[in-house]
Order: structure tokens, then sequence, then C-alpha cells
């Protein structure tokens, strides 16, 4: 069933233009646990702001950040902690996944009672970062290793950038423990920028990044094609605010789509495409034929071609042509595994090529930058048996984590074990997960889905998505052992030395992982000195 964004967000004030937040403005933070709204009070807090919080799920990840600076996170959600506040909150920052399914929360309700305004918590992070050149990432997949890769790169070009990016920043960028915020000082400050439910309507960004378009979040988006409709408004919206450019993948359908509606857009369009050209000459023309093909009401498009010259266990060379600074076509290694991860390094070549950063720099972010939390990370091995964690929740990126793993440690059988994220998701992709998931050799493990924001739980199963699969793989292990704890359980008894475990997912899929690595240090710990040789 569709629903608009105005139910999704019942009872949250309109996106606004972001403004600073004033020293000593009392802000609480519902659901503060979370890796968008822990970033919120962050960034909030090292504004001048009193900041509390609250959440159901008690610590998480995320929370460890927020408890290094004094933030405290009261587990559960209580009216006393807005109507008995001292001092009381000037505004409650939230989730619309607690409006979607609860919009008369009781904690909202007191708010409410007492006029106080509530607000997303993406308006929050804009508050934060305004005044500073904002730089928005969007798009359906590879959000947060695009913008922090973005972030790594400005920080090593020595911008000092505020951000927020959501996934788990390392410490060498937050200087403290890992976050999803970064509290810079310096006049850029970079966002991720979440399509779903008018989520990134507070951000207008001066440089906006989209690195594909395609169709997700069924809830509230038919098809692609309003996936396309909503960002382009928000791109428009943006143009409206002030001089904006937008790095557009076109190399992929829907940002094609996306770039060839914006002929009228006041915007500067910047078209990058990761080719199958491989030769300076090659990407040369590619580059000519995008700038031909692309323009808005400001010109041609800048565009930036590469083609992916090799790939690698440790990552991909790709010969670039266009890229705003360089003299003429660059060879440039990206660090990361897998073809959608050249894609994501191009993006950010380009996005930090136009704010400025030297090629030279540039070369030297994509070759070495390491990662995001949850994103293709290796967790470790015991007892020949290797363990990675990913945020892969959709089809394509669930494919593409796949062949990405497979890169990194050829020869290995794989396990794909996935959480899925949302009922509505999997309901609705229920084939599409089926058929990706079926070709992990080893077998696959389904956990209870994680509902998220879903009012619906009965629409889909575990059981059921497991069946599917079963049913597109014969004679194939496939199971649905239930919760996560379960689930890295019945993994313990089936792998075995040189199997490849990817675990994959949101909710509480991270701890899956961690979970079957202790389960097997433990076993070898307590086998005899003999059979353990």
């Amino acid at each position: 069933m569709l629903r608009t964004a105005a139910e999704i967000a019942a009872g949250l004030a309109p996106a606004r233009l972001a403004r600073p937040i004033a020293p000593g403005e009392v802000i609480h933070v519902v659901g503060a646990a979370g890796a968008g709204a822990s970033a919120a009070a962050r960034l909030a807090a090292a504004a001048g702001a009193i900041v509390t919080g609250c959440d159901s799920g008690g610590p998480s990840p995320y929370t460890v950040a927020l408890e290094a600076v004094g933030i405290s996170v009261a587990a559960g959600h209580d009216p006393a902690h807005v109507a008995a506040a001292i001092p009381r909150p000037s505004r409650l920052a939230v989730t619309k996944a607690l409006t979607s399914v609860e919009p008369d929360h009781p904690e909202l309700a007191a708010a409410r009672a007492l006029g106080i305004p509530l607000e997303a918590w993406q308006q929050v992070v804009a508050d934060a970062a305004a005044g500073r050149t904002l730089v928005a990432v969007t798009g359906t997949h590879g959000k947060s290793t695009t913008a922090g890769w973005l972030v790594d790169l400005l920080v090593r070009a020595g911008l000092d950038p505020l951000a927020f990016v959501g996934a788990l920043l390392p410490p060498a960028l937050t200087g403290g423990p890992p976050s999803t915020a970064r509290v810079g000082a310096g006049p850029l400050a970079v966002v991720e920028a979440d399509e779903y439910a008018g989520n990134f309507d507070p951000y207008r960004p001066e440089l906006a990044v989209v690195t594909n378009v395609e169709w997700d979040h069924p809830d509230v988006f038919p098809d692609r094609a309003g996936v396309v409709a909503a960002i382009e408004a928000w791109l428009r919206r943006a143009a409206a605010a002030g001089p904006t450019r937008a790095v557009v993948n076109v190399g992929d359908p829907g940002g094609a789509e996306l770039a060839g509606r914006l002929d009228d857009w006041p915007g500067r369009l910047v078209a990058v495409a990761l080719t199958t050209e491989g030769t300076p000459v090659g990407v040369e023309a590619v580059a000519a034929a995008l700038a031909a093909r692309y323009r808005t009401r400001a010109g041609p498009a800048v565009a930036v071609a590469a083609g992916l010259e090799a790939s690698t266990a440790t990552g991909s060379r790709l010969v670039v042509a266009g890229l705003p600074g360089a003299d003429g076509p660059l060879r440039l290694r990206v660090g990361l595994v897998g073809r959608h991860n050249a894609a994501n390094g191009l993006l950010v070549a380009a996005a930090a090529a136009a704010l400025g950063v030297s090629p030279d720099l540039v070369a030297a972010g994509l070759a070495e930058y390491a990662g995001v939390g949850r994103r293709l990370e290796r967790l470790g091995e015991v007892s020949g048996v290797v363990v990675y964690d990913d945020y892969a929740h959709h089809p394509t990126a669930i494919a593409a984590t796949l062949d990405a793993v497979r890169q990194r440690e050829p020869g290995r059988r794989v396990w794909a074990v996935y959480e899925p994220l949302t009922f509505h998701r999997t309901a609705a992709m229920l084939d599409a997960f089926a058929a990706v998931l079926a070709t992990a050799d080893a077998g696959v493990a389904v956990a209870d889905i994680w509902p998220g924001r879903d009012p619906d739980r009965t629409i889909a199963s575990a059981d059921g998505l497991a069946a599917a699969v079963a049913a597109r793989a014969p004679g194939r292990v496939v199971g649905a052992p239930g919760s996560v704890e379960a689930t890295a359980a019945w993994l313990a008894e089936r792998v075995r030395p040189g199997d490849l475990v990817l675990v994959m997912g949101g909710g509480r899929s991270y701890q899956i992982g961690r979970l079957l690595l202790a389960t097997l240090t433990d076993r070898t710990r307590s086998r005899p000195a003999d059979e353990a040789g």
C-alpha cells in the first residue's frame, strides 16, 4: 500500500530553510540510538545546544560517540522526558520510522500539548550545517560509501568538513569513537541525503551528488519514475534557494533519466559515467559524447568518464578523462573492490574536483580510502571461516556485494545471510531477493525481518523468502532460523573451513557475524590440543 510523505511524517513540522542552532537551545532527540538521529544529537551539541535523548532499543553502536561527549540516552520512552524536563525542550527531533507507525506516540503527544515543535532529525542536521557550503549525497545505493569517501578526501585536503554519514566513520575522521557525525570547523558540510518520504527536504545543497536511481521504498514510490521525480523536485528546490551544481551518475539508467529531465534546470550539471572503454582515447570520446548529450540552462554538462582498466582483489584501475583541474586523462587506482565502488569512487573524484581539490589529492584519496562501517567490512577469520558484514538490503545491492566479496576472496564457498529490512520491501521484491540470494554457492540463511517503519507485518515472512530461495536452488542449504542469535547459532553448526559468510541487512544483522565469530572462537579454544592440531 502506497503512503504519502505527509502520512508518514504525520505531526511533524514541514521542512524549512536551515537556520543556525542557537547556543543553549534545548533539543530532545527521540530515537537517539539510530544512525541518523545520533548524528543530529552530536552535531547539535557541537553547535552549542543542550541535547537529551531516548530510545526504546537502548544503547547501540551509535550511542558510544554520544556518551563520549556527555550526551545521555535514556532507555525507553516517557512523556516525562518532555513534560518534566528542566530545562524544557524547545523542540523535539524524531525519525519518521516512529511517526510512520505511531504518530500519537506519548512523547510526541506531550510535546504537542505543550506547543513544542516536532521536526524530523534531518532538520537538526541541516541547521547544524547552516552557514556552510552544503554537499549532499543522494541515490538508491552507495550513499554512505560515497559520502564517507568524500569526507575522507576533504579531510586529506585540509578542508575540515562537518559531516553526517549514515554509517560509522572511523576514529581517524571523527577524532573520537566511531560515529555517524564529524564535527569540523571548515567551510564545507557533507550530508547523506535520503530520498525516502521527503527525508532530504531540509537540505538545500550547493553541490548534490546522485549515485544512481532505482526503484526502492515501495511504500512511497510506485516505480523508478517516482524516485526520479522526487530527486528532480529536490534539485529544483535547491536551485531555487541559490546556485547549485549536481554530479550525476549518467552511466546508471535512472541517473541518465534524471539528467535528461534537467535541460531547463538553472544549475550546472556534471555528468559522470563508468564505461567499458579502457584507453585514454576511448574515455575522451565518451566524455565528449556526454558533454554533447547533457545540458542545463547553464550550458553543456561538464563530462567526466572513466574506463575500467582492471579489477583485482584489492580494487580497480581506472582511466579517467574530463576531471576538472587535470591536464588530460589520468590513471587512478580505486582501493575498494567491486564495479559499484569504481563508480562510487569516480563520483567522489568528480565531486572533490568540483570543490577545488587537486588531482594529486584526489588520486591519493581514491587509492587509500578504507571504507565506512558495515560496507563490505571484514570482521575476521576463525578456523578457516571468514566473516564479512554489509548493509546491503536491496536485490541490486546484494548482487553487487556478492560480486565484490568474491573478487576480494576468490575461491571460497559463499554463504549469503540476510536480515530483510522491512516487510513492505520484502513483499514487493520477494522474487528478486530470492533470485539473487540463490546464487550463494554454500547456502542461505534468512533471519527474522526487521520491521522498521512497517504498519503491516503480515505481508511477508522470513520463512516465505527462504522457501522462495530454496525453490530456485534445489539441494542448497537454506534456512530461516529466526532471531539474529538463532541465525548465528544455525550457521555455526554448518560452516566449514574455507567458507565465507557474508551477512547483509539492516536492523540487528550487524550482530550475526560477531556472534558467529565468538562461537567459532569458543569452540576452537575448547577443543583438545591434539584435535586442534
